[in-house]
Parts: C-alpha cells; sequence; structure tokens
C-alpha cells in the first residue's frame, strides 16, 4: 500500500498545491504554487514542480521521476505546464511551460521548452530537446539527442549546420521572456532576460511552506 506524503508543498501567490488522496509526493519533492497532482500520480524524489504565475496540472497515473523540473511562467503570455493522464517524465528531464498529452513518454534528460505540444502517444527520447513551440503530431519519435522545432516539425542533429538558424527563427527570448530576439547586443538580451527572472522570481519572497495538515490549518 502507498501512503502518500504531502512532500514540500509551498503557498506561493496566494495558492497552495493540491495533490489527490491517491497520489503519492515523495518526502523530498517540492510543489510551488497552483500545483495540481491528479488521482494515482506519483511524484518522485527530488522533483521540482513550480507553478510561478500559472499552473501546473498532472494528469491520472502520471509520473514525474526523480529530480524532473516543471515549471510554469505568465511573464510572456499564460504558459502553464499540463500533463495529460498515464504521462512518463524521467529522470532529469526538464518541462517548461509546455503541454504534453496522454500516454506520451518524455525521458532521462530530456527538455521540453515554452509552448511546445507533444501529441498523444509520444516519445522524446533520453537528451532530446523539443524547442519552444513546437508540435509533435501523436505517436511522434523524437530520437537520442535529436532536436524537434517548428509546425510542421522538423528533426535536426546537433552538429546540423541547420541548427543555428533553426532556432533563431523560433524567436525564444520572445517565447520564453517576453523580450525582443533582436533587439540590442547579445549581452543586453541577457542581462534583459535575468531581469525578466529576477523580477518574477520575487515573488518568492512571500512564500509559505506547509508540509502538514495542521500547518495549513493553522495558516487558515
Amino acid at each position: 500500500m502507498i501512503t502518500n506524503s504531502p512532500g514540500i508543498r509551498v503557498r506561493h501567490r496566494g495558492a497552495l498545491p493540491q495533490v489527490h488522496p491517491t497520489a503519492y509526493v515523495a518526502p523530498t519533492a517540492t510543489l510551488v504554487g497552483d500545483v495540481r497532482i491528479g488521482p494515482h500520480a506519483r511524484v518522485m524524489y527530488g522533483a521540482v514542480l513550480d507553478a510561478e504565475g500559472a499552473f501546473i496540472e498532472v494528469g491520472e497515473a502520471t509520473v514525474v521521476c526523480e529530480n524532473a523540473v516543471l515549471r510554469a511562467s505568465a511573464v510572456a503570455g499564460d504558459q502553464p505546464v499540463v500533463l495529460g493522464d498515464h504521462v512518463f517524465v524521467g529522470p532529469h528531464a526538464t518541462l517548461l511551460g509546455c503541454a504534453v498529452e496522454r500516454c506520451s513518454y518524455v525521458a532521462t534528460s530530456a527538455s521540453v521548452l515554452q509552448e511546445a505540444r507533444v501529441g498523444a502517444g509520444s516519445v522524446v527520447a533520453v537528451a532530446a530537446l523539443v524547442h519552444a513551440r513546437a508540435v509533435l503530431p501523436e505517436e511522434f519519435f523524437v530520437p537520442p539527442h535529436m532536436l524537434a522545432l517548428g509546425d510542421p516539425v522538423r528533426l535536426l542533429a546537433p552538429g546540423d549546420p541547420a541548427v543555428p538558424q533553426a532556432i533563431s527563427q523560433v524567436g525564444f527570448a520572445g517565447v520564453a521572456f517576453g523580450i525582443d530576439p533582436s533587439g540590442g547586443d547579445r549581452m543586453a538580451r541577457y542581462e534583459k532576460i535575468t531581469e525578466v527572472r529576477v523580477n518574477e522570481f520575487a515573488a518568492h519572497r512571500d512564500d509559505e511552506v506547509v508540509t502538514s495538515p495542521e500547518t495549513e490549518a493553522a495558516a487558515g
């Protein structure tokens, strides 16, 4: 029998994570803000689910493995992280402001970036990257270490000479940070990028850790 643990739950921007009674959240997993863990879901040791100004939704019987990072955002538009039912997220995977539909598999150290969508039954293999705004059709396979971009999606190998131009066309600074990707020099852009996150993460100064029902009740 699996005994539920609340993990490390953090009230952020007034929102407290919600965990279904049949779900399991490991004691060292951290849920921050408007995080919704569905029935029979499993969130394992060291995973971090941070809703920021949006929300994170984990579907029924979905597994988030050790040290995975799921982060939503609202700085460049509403960018929740939404995982459908029976999704598997492997150890050390990173999912940022994206949607992963039911029965998909995101393997160890894979990444899915802002506003991307992984179609139902798809596989993002070990260390692969689904770039911002890419759309994977149903049952699509991204091989290990490959880069998936665009809609319709195309696959590029890390050493492909087309990679730099393809990434520049994504406009990542705009998608992820709300910054004009063509504005100013590179150093100025990176300065603005860090300032965006500094401002977003400033809201954590008011966070409240709630690790038990008693603590939650005392907080009102």
